[in-house]
Order: structure tokens, then C-alpha cells, then sequence
């Protein structure tokens, strides 16, 4: 028998307190540059294994000893680590932005990006970006657009030239679906090149990983010039944007819609795209995958024949036939659906944007009420004014059913200054610590069972800074 031992991971639990103000101070965003990053990170939850010899031959035993429940300090470690803030200086509209990620997968599959470049057309004028992308069988696809994709899009947008009345949002939409369009068809013909290259079996089996694999693309820009936010979706993570109405409410308007095989528009595109074939759909799924666009996963794009060709010559994943029936690929695209909004200058305004980690459990406007009320609500007072319940859990049962998991109004709390972790700890129980800590204690790939990789941005524009 194999005897192995873990050593304790010691936490240095520090509590995040007033963020907004340590932002204020410390960060600050670098014109004519946009950054970008993901990170894995360790499950600090830990347990020591230590392996006993008894006395009794041939008799072993195994005794565990588990870590304490972890505090609510050290869940807050968990959710906040790698979380951003940005206040936002020589961008008019934009004052400032936060961020988050919380993995589930190891390495975790998505990605983001955000920060500044030059206008395309206005000489000395900024423009701001975002994205998201969130990976599917590995994290090769969306690792090569948190680099790549901004690159084509700046190239494309500067192939438009403007006219007497500045540039339409007809050309902006039209110059990213080129750029969305032109990575992805690298992406397959790389790999289509790669497989008859002379190059070295090693470099080829890193040129053909970002086809083996997927991503989703969520990117948003914001011209300051005509106070346009410009959306690109192609997948299922989501865009919402929130907007106070003259009532005092917080309202919510999609400005992306997933686009999955649940998606009637969709379904039907591809029916219209693949007659005579029936089985294109089922279950709610493509051909098996969930969403209907994509980047890489070059099966549903590839010919059956090649398919095959490169699971024998390069031990690539399994061709979809026999089990899916594979007759006029490509069945998925990476062409996003691109919307413009010009925002009110006089509104206070924010936008999310976040991979459908988030939103399988939050609604529109419940996400958009959750950055409201931390707006609203400083994170001190709601903590010494209302106190958190307590709640009585000793296993998930209560959570067999897949609807449970969803947010519940009841659960909400406001604790933390960056909204982007705010949003991540109410997705994942909010005021329910048994249950966030209960989620948080998985490490993968089980964790998939109780979580998605989560990433989530949050974008203030006009009005006063937020007071956190």
C-alpha cells in the first residue's frame, strides 16, 4: 500500500477593509495599454492525511484530521484572492471597475482582459475595454484570446475609415465580427497547416491545443468620445447593464443574450444553416456541446475525415461521429452579436459582465439589485445593523434538486468592498456561510459538481464615485 502524507497549509487571514479608499490610493490604470490575467489558486480548505502502521499484521489505518470549519475571514481570503479595483482617470464617463474570479477547475479555464488603448480614428482620445472568455475542455482557446483577440479587434476597427460625421456603430459592430471572425479562422487553419508542417512534434501538439478546445467571448468597449458601450457576445457569458429609473429602482437591461442550444433563435439559424438534419439539436445541446457559438472546438468544425486524421496522428480528442452525426461542418461559429449603447451622461450607471458561472444562479436583475444595494448600503453598517442569521446544515441534501442552488433574496449580504467579490459571495450563499464554506471546501474537479469557474467585472460610469 502506498503511504502519503499532506503538510498543513498555514492561512494568513487578512480581512478586506475599505478596498475603495486602499484603491484610491495604490492603483491606477496605464494609458495606451490594456492588461489582462487569470489565476489558479489553491484551495487553502486542506486536510493532513496520516498514515498509522498498527501492530496487527497486514492491519492499516487511516485517521484524518480535518481543519476547522474555516472562518468567515478566511472564506472571504478564498473569494477575494486575485480581485481587482480600478479607479479610472482621462476617461470621461468611466470612473471605476472591479473584478473577480473564483476557480473551480486546475487549472482554472477562464480568462479576462481590460484596460485602455488609443482610439482607433481620434487621435489622443482613450478607449476602455473588458473581457471575459470563458474556456471549455481546457483553457488553451480562451488563454489565447485574453492576448490575441484585442489585437485583431484594434486592427480591424483601424482598417475603417471615417467619414465628414465620425464612424456609424453599423462599422464598429461590423470591423469586431470581422476580427471575431479572423482569430477563429486562424485558430482552424493553424491547426489544418500545423498538422502537415515540418515542424517538430512538440510544437505541433501546442499549435493544435487551441482547437482542441473552446472558449466563449464576452468583450465590451467604451468610446468616450460619443459615450458608447460597444458588446460583443459570442457564447453564453452575459452582459447586463444597470440603470436607476425615476422611481429610485435599479432596473436591468441585457445588452448580450446567450446563445446556447435552449436559444429558439439559434436553434433555428441552425436549422436554416444544416436542412435536412434533425438531429442537429437535442436536449438542448449542439451535437453535445451547450453553446451554440464558439471559438476553437474545431470538431464541430472540422470534416469527419480530418477529425479522424488528427486523433491518430496526434492522439487529438474523439470525432463527434459516431455518436453525433457529422454531415456539413462547421456547425458552431465564433461570429459574435454585437450591440451599441449610447449611455446617459446625467444617469449613474454600471455595467456586469460575467461567465455563466454567475449567471446560472443569479437573474438579470437580481445581480443588477446586488450592486445596488451595495451601492447604497456601506459594507460596516450592514454588518453592526443587521446580523447574520444563522442557518442549521449538516449535508446538501436540501440542494438535490438543481433550481435550489439559485440565489434567494433572503440570503443577501453586503460585506465586501470590491462588488465583483460582493457578486461571487452572494452567487455562492451569500449570508449562508455553512453553505458558501460548504461549496468553497470542494477541490477539483468535484467542485464542478457545486460550482462553475466564475469570473466577474463590474464598470461604473458617470455619476459619484462609490462610497465603499
Amino acid at each position: 500500500m502506498l503511504l502519503w502524507g499532506m503538510t498543513r497549509t498555514r492561512l494568513r487571514v487578512t480581512t478586506t477593509s475599505n478596498l475603495w479608499r486602499r484603491a484610491k490610493n495604490a492603483y491606477s490604470t496605464k494609458g495606451a495599454s490594456y492588461g489582462s490575467g487569470s489565476r489558479s489558486y489553491p484551495n487553502p480548505i486542506r486536510s493532513i492525511v496520516i498514515a498509522s502502521v498498527i501492530s496487527t499484521p497486514a492491519l492499516w489505518w487511516l485517521h484524518w484530521k480535518v481543519e476547522p470549519d474555516p472562518s468567515k475571514d478566511q472564506v472571504t481570503r478564498i473569494i477575494s484572492q486575485g480581485a481587482y479595483s480600478h479607479l479610472v482617470q482621462n476617461v470621461d464617463g468611466v470612473i471605476r471597475y472591479d473584478g473577480a474570479q473564483l476557480p473551480s477547475n486546475s487549472p482554472c479555464e477562464d480568462h479576462f482582459t481590460h484596460g485602455k488603448f488609443p482610439s482607433p480614428w481620434n487621435q489622443g482620445n482613450t478607449w476602455m475595454t473588458w473581457g471575459v472568455f470563458d474556456g471549455h475542455a481546457g483553457a488553451q482557446t480562451a488563454e489565447l484570446l485574453k492576448t490575441e483577440l484585442m489585437p485583431f479587434v484594434r486592427h480591424s476597427l483601424s482598417q475603417v475609415k471615417p467619414v465628414s460625421d465620425g464612424v456609424s456603430d453599423g462599422l464598429v459592430q461590423r470591423a469586431v465580427v470581422n476580427a471575431f471572425l479572423n482569430l477563429d479562422d486562424s485558430i482552424i487553419k493553424t491547426a489544418l497547416e500545423t498538422s502537415q508542417s515540418q515542424e517538430s512534434l512538440s510544437e505541433k501538439v501546442k499549435k493544435l491545443a487551441p482547437a482542441y478546445s473552446g472558449s466563449c467571448a464576452l468583450l465590451s468597449m467604451y468610446d468616450p468620445s460619443t459615450s458608447t458601450l460597444h458588446v460583443a457576445c459570442t457564447g453564453d457569458s452575459r452582459a447586463v447593464l444597470g440603470q436607476k429609473g425615476p422611481d429610485g429602482r435599479w432596473n436591468a437591461t441585457p445588452l448580450s443574450v446567450d446563445q446556447t442550444g435552449k436559444n429558439e433563435e439559434e436553434i433555428a439559424r441552425l436549422y436554416k444553416e444544416h436542412p435536412g438534419e434533425p438531429d442537429i439539436v437535442k436536449n438542448g445541446r449542439v451535437l453535445g456541446i451547450m453553446v451554440s457559438r464558439a471559438f476553437g472546438d474545431a470538431r464541430w468544425k472540422w470534416s469527419l475525415d480530418f477529425q479522424q486524421e488528427i486523433q491518430r496522428k496526434f492522439f487529438g480528442p474523439s470525432p463527434l461521429t459516431p455518436r453525433y452525426p457529422v454531415q456539413t461542418p462547421p456547425y458552431l461559429t465564433a461570429e459574435p452579436v454585437v450591440t451599441s449603447t449610447k449611455l446617459n451622461t446625467g444617469n449613474p450607471s454600471f455595467l456586469i459582465m460575467a461567465t455563466d458561472g454567475l449567471w446560472d444562479v443569479l437573474s438579470n436583475q437580481q445581480a443588477v439589485e446586488l450592486v445596488g444595494k451595495w451601492l447604497e448600503r456601506g459594507a460596516g453598517e450592514q454588518r453592526s445593523s443587521n446580523p447574520e442569521p444563522r442557518y442549521e446544515m449538516s449535508d446538501f441534501g436540501e440542494f438535490a434538486n438543481e433550481e435550489n442552488w439559485r440565489f434567494e433574496e433572503k440570503r443577501t449580504t453586503v460585506q465586501d468592498d470590491n462588488v465583483a467579490v460582493h457578486l461571487v459571495r452572494n452567487s455562492l450563499g451569500g449570508n449562508h456561510h455553512e453553505l458558501v464554506a460548504g461549496r468553497l471546501a470542494f477541490d477539483s474537479p468535484s467542485s464542478r459538481r457545486v460550482r462553475d469557474d466564475i469570473t466577474v467585472q463590474v464598470v461604473f460610469f458617470n455619476g459619484p464615485e462609490p462610497k465603499k
